[in-house]
């Protein structure tokens, strides 16, 4: 693993590296791991990510027996890397047959901290998303960040072998609501849709069907529990978006047969986001008469407002509009 201040953990893990302020030395936690029989290797890099991100995308096609991670310290540092991005990772396979299965953290999630440290492009790498090249998530627990990092580490070498593109949260590695049992993460597996639980609990009742991706889903959570119950809205995380869990959304839409109104939501801007690449295949699954709407920021040239206060009134719009039937 590698990345910017990667070895004390910037988001979406914490202290994979402890450092000794009397002598200077380093420990690693998962060096002390007695029943581990791989080796674990994470290292600082400096702020170069085109030469980082090329070095490691060439060393996951190479080493076909090592999970290879590489992490920007915000996920808008990848617009330095973007060339790699388009010219080497997403059409490698396509171009020259690479087959590489390098995971790329890329944190994301909007807080109010301004155009350049909340947005990590996601519109950009559904746009090369194609011919099933890569994997593109965006998950909102503890247990879906992990799994989805083993059934990657399992298909290293193999033909099944794909880059993963993770945006991963900030804010959420200091939220409860991600966190969870043990056993969880000893069992089970990763879940390309989550559905809210206790809610939406009577199929019959539901006439709004909410679907989003990320981190406003939890703001979502934390906003319904202040709210009466409402039996005719149900919530509906997409985990991963590219490839698109198709078969999975028709089977939740044929279990909430009387939904006359799907909602997209989303932090970005319309003209980012998942937006546009979802849109078009909700469209080809549901009913006619469903209606499909958007709920987000409107169309910006930057990815974000600078102002805390008017991210926090445009976010609670949007929590709101989700929340609320015509």
């Amino acid at each position: 693993m590698t990345g910017q201040d990667s070895e004390r953990g910037t988001f979406a893990h914490r202290h994979a590296v402890l450092n000794d302020v009397n002598t200077q030395e380093k420990y690693s936690p998962f060096h002390g791991l007695e029943d581990a029989n791989s080796s674990f290797s994470i290292y600082n890099s400096p702020l170069s990510e085109a030469g980082v991100l090329g070095f490691e995308y060439g060393y996951s096609v190479q080493s076909d027996d090592t999970l290879v991670l590489w992490e920007a310290q915000y996920g808008d540092f990848a617009n330095a890397a973007q060339v790699i991005f388009d010219q080497f990772i997403a059409a490698g396979r396509a171009k020259w047959g690479q087959i590489a299965s390098m995971v790329m953290l890329l944190p994301h999630g909007y807080e109010g901290q301004g155009p350049e440290h909340s947005s990590a492009r996601l519109e950009r790498f559904l746009q090369l998303s194609a011919e099933n090249n890569w994997t593109v998530a965006n998950v909102t627990t503890s247990a879906q960040y992990f799994h989805l990092l083993r059934r990657q580490a399992a298909i290293v070498g193999t033909e099944a072998a794909r880059p993963l593109v993770l945006m991963t949260p900030k804010s959420l590695i200091r939220n409860q609501r991600v966190a969870v049992e043990a056993e969880k993460l000893s069992n089970g597996k990763f879940l390309s849709i989550l559905e809210q639980e206790g809610i939406g609990e009577k199929p019959d009742n539901v006439k709004r069907l909410v679907i989003g991706s990320g981190k406003i889903m939890v703001d979502i959570e934390e906003e319904l529990e202040d709210r009466d119950p409402n039996e005719e809205i149900h919530i509906v995380r997409l985990e991963q978006i590219y490839p698109f869990p198709d078969k999975e959304l028709q089977k939740i839409l044929k279990k909430y047969k009387n939904v006359e109104e799907i909602v997209w939501v989303q932090e970005e801007p319309k003209n980012m986001g998942s937006w546009d690449f979802v849109k078009e295949r909700i469209q080809s699954i549901k009913k006619v008469k469903q209606k499909l709407e958007y709920v987000g920021r409107p169309y910006r040239s930057s990815p974000a407002v600078g102002s805390p206060n008017i991210h926090k009134s445009e976010q609670n719009r949007i929590i709101n509009e989700a929340l609320t039937l015509d």
